[in-house]
């Protein structure tokens, strides 16, 4: 079983996270064995179906090269235009067949570990040029299995070679028999057919090795329970630093909320367990807006910044707990409670314009109506 630096051991899946930190880095699942079967297959076909037009158009440019008058062999100028558009038109021909490796090579590192295009991969790192680091490559468990692979290509296309001359053994000695032309024409397509079946062959290699390059490379990215402990912290937030910042955050509301107490118009109180701070901006319209509200210490805090700032506190249970429970902080108040507070307003108001009016305690005020869906008992 791996295990880390701190011995230890790595039973947990790689997270999406060091997944895609492992492709940043270049770290992808490629099967070597499974491009070079594609490849040389594909060659194999490519020349099965084009071999023959690519022959013939070579032979033709040799045929044409080698039939030079001879003003034209010693004009450097039409050798030289020559030589350029012969190769030209070998390039030509042999276009179709590269463009087709060409494909196939990039599609078959896309059917292991997808497009992936990562400069760490190419960036020189001292390490890589460290020969111990070299040596325990070679000897390492890769090394060993890079050995058993070579072995196994060895063998398998050594035994498939032999198999197929031990096949074809009568018609390799007819070959010598025929005139040159058909012998070559029929030794070329033989060979191109040999070279297929040694190229399938290696998909016994490849079908090995593509399924343990894809369990090497998450073997590798495996993760212990720390690693992905700290690593769900990173991501989400160590919990100790969260409920700092909550706390900190509730306290900022906090202060915000009581610094607005001084601007309301009136509290509303239970009396002693909740209190409600209402603002009404006759200006502006609308309806009355909770500027703040709490419940035991809250409420107190609340009642006496009221109390030190002369703002009218009105004991109303019934109406304190429908607002409380029916509204948040910068909240309108619901229309069912318009004409309830309407009430309280225009008590208010009477109050502040009569002198001498004690705002010290709470004043009782009953005279209001609660619909009951926003009634609450508690």
């Amino acid at each position: 079983m791996a295990e880390n630096e701190q011995g230890q051991e790595k039973t947990e899946d790689a997270t999406a996270k060091k997944l895609t930190d492992a492709r940043k880095k270049g770290q992808v699942p490629r099967s070597r064995e499974f491009n070079t079967f594609f490849m040389m297959t594909a060659s194999g076909a490519g020349l099965l179906f084009m071999g023959g037009d690519i022959v013939r158009g070579l032979m033709s440019v040799i045929f044409s090269g080698f039939s030079l008058q001879r003003k034209e062999i010693f004009d450097t100028n039409y050798m030289l235009s020559s030589f350029w558009a012969s190769v030209l038109e070998s390039l030509q021909m042999l276009i179709p067949f590269f463009l087709l490796l060409i494909f196939v090579a990039i599609a078959s590192s896309l059917t292991i570990g997808g497009w992936n295009f990562a400069m760490g991969a190419i960036t020189p790192k001292p390490s890589k040029m460290n020969p111990l680091a070299g040596l325990k490559r070679i000897f390492g468990s890769k090394g060993l299995v890079e050995l058993f692979k070579a072995l196994g290509k060895f063998f398998v296309v050594a035994g498939v070679a032999v198999l197929l001359m031990r096949m074809n053994a009568e018609w390799l000695i007819s070959v010598g028999t025929m005139p040159l032309e058909p012998a070559l024409s029929e030794t070329g397509t033989e060979l191109v057919w040999y070279f297929i079946y040694l190229s399938l062959s290696l998909l016994v290699i490849a079908a090995i090795d593509a399924p343990f390059q894809l369990w090497d490379n998450a073997n590798q990215l495996k993760m212990s329970k720390d690693e992905v402990k700290q690593e769900h912290k990173g991501q989400e937030g160590n919990p100790e630093t969260k409920a700092r910042v909550r706390q900190a955050q509730r306290e900022m509301s906090m202060k915000r909320m009581m610094a607005a107490v001084p601007e309301a118009d009136v509290v509303i109180t239970n009396p002693t367990h909740y209190a409600v701070a209402l603002k009404y901006d006759q200006t502006a319209g609308g309806a009355p807006v909770v500027v703040a509200k709490g419940s035991d210490l809250v409420a107190f805090k609340i009642r006496s910044i009221a109390v030190d700032n002369r703002i009218p506190l009105l004991s109303s249970p019934a109406l304190a707990r429908a607002i409380f429970y029916s509204t948040e902080v910068e909240d309108e108040i619901p229309a069912a409670l318009y004409v309830a507070v309407a009430k309280v307003l225009a008590f208010v108001f009477q109050l502040v314009t009569k002198p001498g009016t004690d705002f010290s305690s709470p004043i009782p005020f009953e005279d209001v109506d609660i619909p009951d869906e926003l009634r609450r008992d508690d």
